[in-house]
C-alpha cells in the first residue's frame, strides 16, 4: 500500500490574474516543503497560468472547467451573468462546490486566493483555510480619482463608512475561527480589516516577483519604447487590442519607435496577424537582433515597429518607457516596475470605465485612463516628452505596489499556519 503524502494542499484561484500569483507563491512554498501535494482548482477558465508548472509534476489541477463567456466579470454586467448562467455556471459552481467539500473532510487545508468567490467556496468546505485578498485595496477609495473621469461620491463615502474596501460578510468569512491566515495587497488595507476585528496581514505583494533583470538591447536604447497589454480574456481582449492598435497607427512618431506587444497564449499570433493588417501594419522579417529579444513576428507602419512576443511580458516590461494598457495584473505588475501606463477602456465585460476609474485610484495616477484613442495619443506624446512627468509617476507606481519578494513571505505563511 502506497505511503500518503506527508501533506497536501488545495488551491482555489478565480481568474488569470489570481492563478498568476497563486502559481508564484506555490513556486516559493514548493521550495521550502517539496513534500507538500498541490492541487490546483482553477474556478473560472481553464487555469493556463498552471500549465507548465503541472507538465513539471509539481502539481496537478483537478475538477470542472469552463471557460466562461464573461471571463469571470459576471458581477459587473447583467448581460455577462445571464450568459454564464446559460453556458453552465451554476452546475459548474455545485460540482466545484462537492469537490472542496470532500477535500475539507479529509481534514487537509485549502488556500483561497482571489476575492469572494474563493472565500466563500473555501469557508464552506468546513475545515481550515487561508485567504489571500488580490483585488480589493483601501487605495481604491482613499486616494483621488483621475481628472476629469467622473466622481463617486456615493461609492467613496460608503466604503468610508465601513473603513474597509471588503464588505461585512467578507469580514465575517475572514474572521471565521477556521481561516488561519489572511493576508491582502499593502498595509492600508490590512489596517481597515484590523479595524473590523480580521487578523489580516500584509507581507508583501507577489505580483512583482519573477522578472529578471534583462538588460535593454542596444539598438533598442536609442528608440522610444511601449509595450501593449490588451488582456487575456477572449473575446474582450480581440476589441481592447484593436483599439490599442488603432492609437498605435494614430501616433506615427517622428523618430524610430518600437512597441513591444506582449501576448499570452491568448489572443493567438494569428489573430493579432489579422488585427495588426486591419490596422494598416506590413509583416518584415525579423533580424537576428530582433529575434534575440524573444519576438516571434515584426511588423511596420512608418517609423513605428511592432514587435509580438508570446509570454515575453516578464523580459520586456522593464524596456519600456510607458504602457498602453487594456489589463488588470499585468498593468498592475508593469506600473510597479516603474512603468506609468494609459489606459484605454471599452465596452467590457472587465476593462469598462469603472474599472479604469479604480485602477487609476488604485496605482495612485500611475496609470491614467483616456476617453478615446486621440486622447491617449495625445497624453502619449505629452509624457514621451516629459521625463520628468514620467519619472513622478514611475515613483508613485512603485510605491503603490511596493517591493517584490511577497511570495516567499507568503509561502513561509501558508507553511507555517496551514501546513504545520
Amino acid at each position: 500500500m502506497p505511503t500518503p503524502p506527508l501533506n497536501r494542499l488545495l488551491v482555489l484561484s478565480n481568474g488569470h490574474g489570481e492563478d498568476l500569483i497563486a502559481q508564484r507563491i506555490l513556486q516559493a512554498l514548493r521550495s521550502r516543503r517539496p513534500d507538500v501535494e498541490i492541487r490546483v482548482l482553477p474556478l473560472v477558465g481553464l487555469g493556463e497560468a498552471f500549465a507548465a508548472a503541472e507538465a513539471a509534476g509539481q502539481l496537478q489541477r483537478i475538477g470542472p472547467q469552463l471557460r466562461l463567456p464573461s471571463g469571470g466579470f459576471s458581477n459587473q454586467s447583467l448581460r455577462g451573468l445571464v450568459r454564464d448562467l446559460a453556458a453552465g455556471l451554476p452546475l459548474l459552481s455545485w460540482r466545484q462546490w462537492q469537490l472542496v467539500r470532500r477535500w475539507a473532510r479529509q481534514g487537509d487545508p485549502l488556500l483561497a486566493v482571489g476575492d469572494l468567490l474563493p472565500l466563500l467556496l473555501a469557508w464552506s468546505g468546513g475545515g481550515r483555510f487561508g485567504f489571500i485578498g488580490t483585488p480589493k485595496s483601501d487605495y481604491t477609495w482613499a486616494s483621488a480619482g483621475p481628472p476629469n473621469w467622473g466622481a463617486t461620491p456615493l461609492a467613496d463615502s460608503y466604503h468610508r463608512c465601513k473603513g474597509s474596501e471588503w464588505d461585512r460578510w467578507e469580514w465575517a468569512l475572514m474572521g471565521s475561527r477556521r481561516c488561519r491566515l489572511v493576508a491582502v495587497r499593502d498595509r492600508l488595507t490590512a489596517r481597515g480589516l484590523r479595524r473590523h476585528g480580521v487578523a489580516a496581514l500584509a507581507p508583501g505583494n507577489p505580483m512583482l516577483d519573477g522578472f529578471p533583470q534583462a538588460p535593454l538591447p542596444a539598438w533598442l536604447a536609442s528608440q522610444r519604447r511601449l509595450i501593449l497589454l490588451a488582456g487575456s480574456r477572449l473575446p474582450e481582449a480581440l476589441g481592447n487590442a484593436r483599439r490599442l492598435l488603432e492609437c498605435l497607427a494614430l501616433w506615427q512618431p517622428n523618430q524610430p519607435a518600437t512597441a513591444l506587444l506582449a501576448s499570452g497564449s491568448t489572443p493567438t499570433a494569428q489573430a493579432w496577424q489579422v488585427l495588426l493588417t486591419q490596422a494598416g501594419f506590413t509583416p518584415e522579417a525579423p533580424t537576428a537582433e530582433v529575434a534575440a529579444t524573444g519576438a516571434t513576428a515584426s511588423w511596420r507602419l512608418g517609423r513605428l515597429t511592432v514587435l509580438l512576443g508570446q509570454h515575453s511580458f516578464t523580459r520586456w516590461a522593464s524596456w519600456a518607457e510607458l504602457g498602453l494598457a487594456t489589463a488588470g495584473t499585468a498593468t498592475e505588475q508593469l506600473v510597479g516596475l516603474g512603468v506609468p501606463a494609459l489606459s484605454l477602456p471599452g465596452p467590457g465585460p472587465q476593462f469598462k470605465a469603472g474599472f479604469a476609474r479604480r485602477q487609476s485610484r488604485l496605482l495612485g495616477g500611475a496609470v491614467q485612463p483616456c476617453s478615446s484613442p486621440q486622447q491617449l495619443v495625445d497624453r502619449l506624446r505629452q509624457l514621451l516628452a516629459d521625463p520628468s512627468e514620467r519619472a513622478r509617476l514611475a515613483a508613485i507606481g512603485r510605491r503603490r505596489m511596493g517591493p517584490n519578494g511577497g511570495s516567499a513571505q507568503l509561502a513561509a505563511l501558508v507553511e507555517q499556519r496551514l501546513l504545520g
